[in-house]
């Protein structure tokens, strides 16, 4: 049988491995920061009904320029943005991917902060283009002066900024994404990939844009919209970038049918972002409960978040595991990473971790 090796793969992705957490059915999944509450039965009614009607048409390509989307999209996002703004591909991976195609490849590099989001450096050597991983400061936080100087350092060609970040949950500043953005003249991207489970009034990164023509602001349908099985990405950006875009991207990238759910998805914004109070509330639940515990969580601005203090990240996955619940290895030493789910998810998870916790003790 032929393996990976043998094949004339290019010398920059031998050895690597692919993107993915485990994928293991279990009656308590928490791993993946997905949105656990289901579509409201009315909306999910309003969608199938719109696929049905997209059906009738897919003998035709579909609007190459998914142009009822965009406006949807820029009506829900608001800020005085319009459809020239938005640009959507096939999840918020797929955004970034074609930002990097555009903008990135052999001999560019981009800037990004670790730990974050391992995708970024995937996407990045899949491109061609060269990784740095720039420092933090204490407790995973990125302040103005470390970001800025980061970058006057390695003057990269892009700068991908996770706010919140992921894994940690981070919050990021409006001030540190202009100390980035003035500090280059490259493209700056602010993945706000969980930006609505920040607390309510908290600043977007979509209130930098005007007079900011390199700066671009990522989001997805996946996390509060519970629609990571559409894959449905966005990001608003000057016209011009969504001009750029279209140089790389596929043609009718986006099928029909992604464009009609989404579409009668954001027809139902309200009901669909209902949940997102609830997601909050068992988010700060688990911040408290963990530190009642005696880990050490992180502030988290997303729907997860990372506790340190795990003297063995391995065997307490493994142990969750076993009782049915699964959460994440980061990968950071004596930490691990939980999803915030519905009340009754949260509380097997945090029930389970109590009990080996004492039986550790």
């Amino acid at each position: 049988m032929t393996s990976l090796s043998d094949l004339p793969l290019r010398d920059d992705l031998r050895g690597l491995t692919p993107y993915g957490a485990p994928q293991l059915h279990v009656p308590v999944a928490l791993n993946v920061n997905e949105n656990t509450h289901s579509i409201p039965e009315p909306v999910a009614r309003d969608i199938v009904a719109a696929l049905a009607k997209a059906v009738a048409s897919v003998n035709r390509y579909p609007d190459r320029e998914f142009t009822e989307l965009r406006e949807s999209l820029a009506g829900y996002l608001g800020h005085g943005l319009t459809r020239e703004n938005i640009w959507a591909a096939n999840g918020s991976n797929e955004v970034l991917q074609q930002v990097l195609q555009a903008f990135g490849g052999p001999g560019r590099s981009v800037l990004g902060f670790a730990p974050t989001y391992s995708m970024y450096s995937i996407l990045a050597s899949g491109t061609g283009t060269r990784w740095i991983a720039g420092d933090r400061d204490a407790d995973f936080e990125l302040g103005p002066a470390t970001a800025a100087r980061w970058v006057r350092e390695s003057t990269p060609d892009l700068v991908f900024l996770c706010s919140p970040n992921n894994p940690t949950g981070t919050p990021l500043s409006l001030e540190t994404i202009a100390a980035v953005y003035d500090a280059t003249d490259g493209i700056v991207v602010v993945d706000e990939a969980y930006a609505e489970f920040a607390p309510v009034g908290a600043p977007s990164a979509l209130s930098l844009l005007p007079g900011r023509e390199r700066l671009l602001v990522s989001r997805t349908m996946s996390k509060a919209f519970a629609f990571a099985g559409a894959r449905v990405g966005y990001l608003a950006a000057d016209p011009a970038v969504t001009d750029a875009l279209r140089l790389v991207r596929l043609p009718y990238h986006l099928s029909a049918l992604t464009q009609a759910a989404a579409c009668a998805a954001l027809a139902h914004t309200a009901e669909m972002l209902a949940m997102v109070d609830d997601i909050r509330g068992q988010r700060d639940r688990l911040v408290t409960e963990l530190d009642r515990l005696g880990y050490s969580p992180y502030r988290s601005g997303s729907n997860f978040v990372l506790f340190g203090g795990v003297a063995d990240p391995n065997a307490t996955f493994e142990a969750l595991l076993a009782e049915g619940i699964l959460i994440r290895d980061v990968g950071i030493p004596g930490h691990l990473r939980v999803s915030a789910g519905t009340e009754a998810e949260t509380t097997s998870f945090l029930d389970a971790l109590a009990r080996l916790s004492l039986a550790v003790q």
